[in-house]
Protein backbone atom coordinates (compact mmCIF):
# COMPACT_ATOMS: atom_id res chain seq x y z
CA UNK A 1 0.00 0.00 0.00
CA UNK A 2 1.30 3.44 -0.94
CA UNK A 3 -0.21 6.48 0.78
CA UNK A 4 0.23 10.18 0.15
CA UNK A 5 -0.34 12.34 3.25
CA UNK A 6 -1.01 16.07 2.98
CA UNK A 7 -2.38 18.82 5.16
CA UNK A 8 -3.51 22.42 5.12
CA UNK A 9 -4.60 23.14 1.54
CA UNK A 10 -6.59 26.13 2.85
CA UNK A 11 -8.55 26.68 -0.37
CA UNK A 12 -5.56 27.28 -2.66
CA UNK A 13 -6.56 25.85 -6.06
CA UNK A 14 -3.08 25.91 -7.64
CA UNK A 15 -1.51 24.11 -4.67
CA UNK A 16 -4.38 21.62 -4.63
CA UNK A 17 -3.93 20.91 -8.35
CA UNK A 18 -0.20 20.41 -7.74
CA UNK A 19 -1.05 17.98 -4.95
CA UNK A 20 -3.40 16.06 -7.23
CA UNK A 21 -0.66 15.83 -9.86
CA UNK A 22 1.82 14.54 -7.26
CA UNK A 23 -0.69 11.91 -6.14
CA UNK A 24 -0.90 10.47 -9.65
CA UNK A 25 2.81 10.97 -10.35
CA UNK A 26 3.68 9.07 -7.16
CA UNK A 27 1.17 6.33 -8.11
CA UNK A 28 -0.22 6.34 -4.59
CA UNK A 29 -3.19 4.14 -3.70
CA UNK A 30 -4.84 6.67 -1.38
CA UNK A 31 -4.50 10.30 -0.35
CA UNK A 32 -4.84 10.96 3.38
CA UNK A 33 -5.75 14.58 4.12
CA UNK A 34 -5.01 15.89 7.61
CA UNK A 35 -7.55 18.70 7.57
CA UNK A 36 -7.99 22.39 6.70
CA UNK A 37 -9.08 21.79 3.14
CA UNK A 38 -11.21 24.71 1.91
CA UNK A 39 -10.78 27.74 4.14
CA UNK A 40 -7.84 29.71 5.47
CA UNK A 41 -9.12 30.70 8.91
CA UNK A 42 -8.71 34.07 10.64
CA UNK A 43 -5.08 33.51 11.73
CA UNK A 44 -3.67 32.97 8.22
CA UNK A 45 -3.32 35.40 5.35
CA UNK A 46 -5.48 34.72 2.33
CA UNK A 47 -3.65 32.17 0.16
CA UNK A 48 -2.36 33.53 -3.16
CA UNK A 49 -4.64 31.33 -5.30
CA UNK A 50 -7.61 31.19 -2.94
CA UNK A 51 -10.47 29.51 -4.79
CA UNK A 52 -12.33 27.08 -2.50
CA UNK A 53 -14.93 26.21 -5.16
CA UNK A 54 -12.14 25.07 -7.49
CA UNK A 55 -10.58 23.05 -4.64
CA UNK A 56 -13.97 21.37 -4.14
CA UNK A 57 -13.97 20.35 -7.82
CA UNK A 58 -10.40 19.04 -7.68
CA UNK A 59 -10.91 17.01 -4.51
CA UNK A 60 -14.32 15.67 -5.53
CA UNK A 61 -12.85 14.51 -8.85
CA UNK A 62 -10.67 12.10 -6.88
CA UNK A 63 -12.94 11.36 -3.93
CA UNK A 64 -12.61 7.57 -4.29
CA UNK A 65 -8.93 7.90 -3.32
CA UNK A 66 -9.33 10.27 -0.35
CA UNK A 67 -9.46 9.63 3.39
CA UNK A 68 -9.65 12.76 5.53
CA UNK A 69 -9.97 14.15 9.03
CA UNK A 70 -11.44 17.44 10.19
CA UNK A 71 -9.19 20.42 10.72
CA UNK A 72 -9.94 23.47 12.83
CA UNK A 73 -10.97 25.36 9.66
CA UNK A 74 -13.31 22.58 8.44
CA UNK A 75 -16.99 22.35 9.35
CA UNK A 76 -20.33 20.83 8.50
CA UNK A 77 -20.84 23.27 5.64
CA UNK A 78 -17.67 21.88 4.04
CA UNK A 79 -18.99 18.35 4.34
CA UNK A 80 -22.09 19.42 2.42
CA UNK A 81 -20.00 20.13 -0.70
CA UNK A 82 -17.37 17.39 -0.48
CA UNK A 83 -18.03 13.84 -1.71
CA UNK A 84 -15.94 12.11 0.99
CA UNK A 85 -16.15 12.18 4.80
CA UNK A 86 -14.15 14.92 6.55
CA UNK A 87 -15.74 15.35 9.98
CA UNK A 88 -13.89 12.69 11.99
CA UNK A 89 -11.40 13.99 14.56
CA UNK A 90 -9.05 11.10 13.77
CA UNK A 91 -8.75 7.92 11.80
CA UNK A 92 -6.63 4.81 12.17
CA UNK A 93 -4.77 2.98 9.41
CA UNK A 94 -3.08 -0.40 9.83
CA UNK A 95 -0.35 -1.63 7.47
CA UNK A 96 2.52 -4.09 7.98
CA UNK A 97 1.86 -4.29 11.75
CA UNK A 98 2.08 -0.50 11.89
CA UNK A 99 -0.73 1.45 13.50
CA UNK A 100 -1.04 5.05 12.30
CA UNK A 101 -3.28 7.58 14.03
CA UNK A 102 -4.13 10.44 11.70
CA UNK A 103 -5.52 13.68 13.12
CA UNK A 104 -5.31 17.38 12.32
CA UNK A 105 -3.52 18.36 15.51
CA UNK A 106 -5.80 21.00 16.98
CA UNK A 107 -7.50 18.52 19.36
CA UNK A 108 -5.12 15.57 19.57
CA UNK A 109 -1.41 16.40 19.47
CA UNK A 110 1.84 15.89 21.38
CA UNK A 111 0.34 17.53 24.49
CA UNK A 112 -3.04 15.76 24.23
CA UNK A 113 -2.22 12.36 22.76
CA UNK A 114 -4.61 9.67 21.73
CA UNK A 115 -4.24 6.47 23.77
CA UNK A 116 -1.41 4.97 21.74
CA UNK A 117 0.87 2.00 22.31
CA UNK A 118 4.64 1.87 22.05
CA UNK A 119 5.89 2.55 18.53
CA UNK A 120 2.50 3.67 17.21
CA UNK A 121 2.63 6.57 14.81
CA UNK A 122 0.76 9.84 15.24
CA UNK A 123 0.42 11.92 12.06
CA UNK A 124 -0.79 15.50 12.45
CA UNK A 125 -1.04 18.61 10.31
CA UNK A 126 -2.14 21.97 11.77
CA UNK A 127 1.26 23.50 12.59
CA UNK A 128 2.33 23.92 8.92
CA UNK A 129 5.76 22.65 10.05
CA UNK A 130 7.08 19.32 8.78
CA UNK A 131 8.32 16.88 11.44
CA UNK A 132 9.68 13.37 11.94
CA UNK A 133 10.47 12.73 15.58
CA UNK A 134 10.75 9.74 17.87
CA UNK A 135 8.97 10.72 21.07
CA UNK A 136 8.87 8.90 24.43
CA UNK A 137 6.91 5.88 23.13
CA UNK A 138 5.63 6.85 19.68
CA UNK A 139 6.67 8.41 16.41
CA UNK A 140 5.36 11.89 15.59
CA UNK A 141 5.08 12.84 11.92
CA UNK A 142 3.79 15.98 10.27
CA UNK A 143 3.70 16.17 6.46
CA UNK A 144 4.04 19.95 6.62
CA UNK A 145 1.73 22.18 4.62
CA UNK A 146 0.57 22.20 1.01
CA UNK A 147 -0.23 25.93 1.37
CA UNK A 148 1.14 28.53 3.81
CA UNK A 149 4.15 26.60 5.19
CA UNK A 150 5.72 28.13 8.28
CA UNK A 151 9.25 28.50 9.74
CA UNK A 152 10.81 28.73 6.26
CA UNK A 153 9.65 25.25 5.30
CA UNK A 154 8.80 24.55 1.66
CA UNK A 155 5.38 23.31 0.57
CA UNK A 156 5.42 19.57 1.28
CA UNK A 157 3.59 16.25 1.32
CA UNK A 158 4.53 12.82 2.72
CA UNK A 159 4.69 9.37 1.13
CA UNK A 160 4.35 6.09 3.04
CA UNK A 161 5.35 2.82 1.40
CA UNK A 162 6.88 -0.40 2.73
CA UNK A 163 7.40 0.92 6.27
CA UNK A 164 9.13 4.07 5.02
CA UNK A 165 7.85 7.64 5.39
CA UNK A 166 9.34 10.33 3.14
CA UNK A 167 8.52 14.03 3.34
CA UNK A 168 9.00 15.62 -0.09
CA UNK A 169 8.78 19.08 -1.56
CA UNK A 170 6.83 19.65 -4.77
CA UNK A 171 10.00 19.17 -6.83
CA UNK A 172 10.04 15.58 -5.45
CA UNK A 173 13.14 16.23 -3.34
CA UNK A 174 13.19 14.09 -0.20
CA UNK A 175 13.55 16.35 2.84
CA UNK A 176 13.23 13.78 5.64
CA UNK A 177 12.80 10.02 5.89
CA UNK A 178 11.83 7.63 8.64
CA UNK A 179 11.90 3.85 8.37
CA UNK A 180 9.77 1.92 10.85
CA UNK A 181 11.66 -0.98 12.40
Amino acid sequence: MKLLFASDIHGDAVDCENLKNKFFEEKADYMVLCGDLLYHGPRNDLPKNYAPKKVIEILNSMSEYIMAVRGNCDGEVDQMVLDFPILSDYLVIFDNNIRMYITHGHIFNNENKLKIKDNDIMICGHTHILAMEKRENYIYLNPGSVTIPKENNPKTYMIYENKKFSIKDFNSNVIKEYIVK
